[in-house]
This record gives structure tokens, sequence and C-alpha cells, in this order.
């Protein structure tokens, strides 16, 4: 008897994941590198090397990159970083100059950065372990507003944004609506506030050129419903596992797993340090503090923590 399904039956779908998703989401690096390195034969699967990306792979099958096998993934995770300017937002940089990853505290594991920022743009950074969120946050369509404070040269009136709130093209690529308020004027310079949801190539400072003015400061305020507040540059803080959850859509762990979670610390390559050179005074735990100035009374709070100096800002969400 014949084992060939009859005519017009749909061919059945492969079990298991893509491979290029797998290595992703066990952090290797974002799906598209994956592939690249999928195609540069760097993996291998039950101990045959690969060529191809087209290939589903389930928890039995053993998987390899360049030699090494693929550990079992961990909980997706995420972290904000605010981003100094002069850092680029690569892992290696061909013309030597200092990236974000040179900066980032030895603690965090592996991490892959949502978007980018220009090297002279600064702010809020979303850093993750995880190949299929990063992905997801940088789709156009998960469609999250991203604020910036924006500095230009010029004294601008309202109505002069008003092409940018309409949307525009600029050598044949549109940009869509932004929206844009007037801030203030400081001497020569004034002070914007931006939102826009795609984050294209330097589209800020392309669209503030084509209507007569420079950027000369860029800085990234929130991005969807994660916010910069009182971060300070090279500090990273990361998000509580509940609040990814609740904004990302993600299946809670399963019952009877503790989901108790402390207040994640504010970390920083120098933390052991002031700007000075001074080492910070312990903290919570015998741990040093980031460098940085007490409050009026120098005292600590009810908390523990020591009393910040005047306003810093809207309290970060996504803690």
């Amino acid at each position: 008897m014949s084992t060939q399904p009859p005519p017009g039956t749909p061919p059945e779908t492969p079990k298991g994941d893509r491979i290029a998703k797998v290595l992703a989401r066990a952090g290797v690096a974002s799906r598209r590198e994956a592939e690249r390195m999928i195609e540069a034969g760097r993996v291998s699967v039950n101990g045959k090397q690969i060529d191809s990306p087209a290939l589903n792979v389930t928890d039995t099958d053993r998987i390899a990159v360049d030699g090494k096998p693929l550990t079992a993934p961990e909980p997706a995770r995420l972290w904000l970083y605010h981003k100094p300017a002069g850092r680029v937002t690569t892992a290696r940089d061909e013309l030597g100059r200092p990236t974000i990853f040179d900066d980032l505290p030895e603690e965090l594991p592996r991490v892959m950065s949502v978007g980018r920022l220009d090297l002279n743009s600064e702010g809020l950074l979303l850093l993750t372990n995880d190949g299929a969120i990063k992905r997801r946050l940088e789709l156009p369509s998960t469609g999250w507003l991203r604020k910036y404070r924006v500095r230009i040269k010029g004294r601008p009136k309202d109505e002069d944004f008003a092409p940018l709130r309409k949307g525009i093209s600029i050598d044949g690529e549109r940009f869509q609506p932004m929206i844009v308020s007037l801030d203030r004027q400081q001497g020569a310079n004034a002070w914007l506030t931006l939102g826009l949801r795609e984050g294209k190539n330097r589209e800020i400072r392309r669209a503030m050129e084509e209507m007569g003015f420079s950027v000369n400061r860029l800085i990234r305020v929130s991005y969807g419903p994660f916010q910069l507040g009182s971060l300070k540059p090279g500090e990273v803080e990361e998000v509580r596992r509940r609040v990814l959850r609740d904004q990302l859509g993600l299946e809670a762990p399963p019952e009877g797993t503790a989901t108790a979670e402390r207040p994640k610390p504010r970390l920083r390559r120098d933390a052991a340090a002031k700007p000075d050179g001074r080492p910070g005074k312990p903290g919570p735990g015998g741990k040093p503090r980031p460098g940085g100035k007490p409050g009026a009374s120098g005292k600590p709070g009810a908390s523990g923590k020591l009393r910040p100096t005047g306003n810093r800002g809207p309290k970060p969400r996504g803690r």
C-alpha cells in the first residue's frame, strides 16, 4: 500500500523552530547575524556543519557554534542604558572608536542593543540578552513612540515644523509624521521635544537639516513605556521581569517558580570609584556606591540611599 499522501494534501510543517531563531533566542546573535554565521559555516547540528538557515531544530538536536555546544537559553532580560555621547553602538568599530560595549559593567551577560544611537547622540538605549525580543522591538509594526530632547542652532518658530508634523520626503525616502514641540529658546539655540515611531538612520538630524537647522545635541528620553528618567551617563539598570512580561506579553513563569524580585541596582563599569578616582561610600551589602554628590545633608534617606540633590527628573518606569 502506498504511503504517499493524497494529492492536494498540504505538506506537513516541520517540527521545532528555525535554527536562526533558536540561536537568536539563546542570545548568540540577532536573527540576521545568526543567518550570516550559518552561511559562513560556523554552526553545526548533530555534528554536521550546515550552510543554510532553512532548517528547523528541536530540543533534542545538538547545536554547536564555532565548535562550542549551545547552552540552554536564559530567561529573557532587558536593561536600560544611558549611552554617553562619543560611543558607537556596535560590538567592534573599524575605525577603532570606543563602543558602548567597552563601558558596560562586567556583571552583564552577553547583550545586544535594540536599535542604535548615533555616535554623537546620547540617552536611553535598550539592551537585551534575547534576539527575539531585539527583533520584535525593532520592527516598525511595534509602533512604540520614541521621544527625544533635541537642541538645534537657530531661532525657529513653531510653524517651521509643520512639514515634519505632516511627514516629508528626503532624497526619495519618506519620513512618517513626527510629533514636534518648541520648548524654549536658549541664546543662539532652541530646545525641542520630538517623538517618532520609525527611527530610520539619522532621521532627526536629516529632518532638521531639511528644515534649515543643525542639531548640536540629541538625547533620547524614552522608548515606548521605558524612560531614561534619572539614569546617569554610563549607568545600566535592569527592567523587572514582571514589567517586561506585562509590556511585551511574555508568558509568566511556571507555577511554583519564585517570582518575587528585589529592586534592580544600577550598575556602571566604574562603580567602585568617583570621577576623581576616590572610592565611593559603601552601599547596601557593603558594595561601593557610584560616584556622585550626596544631598544637602549628606545622610542616607529612609530607604538607606543617599538623598538626591535638586530635580532628578521623572522616576523611570520599567523597574
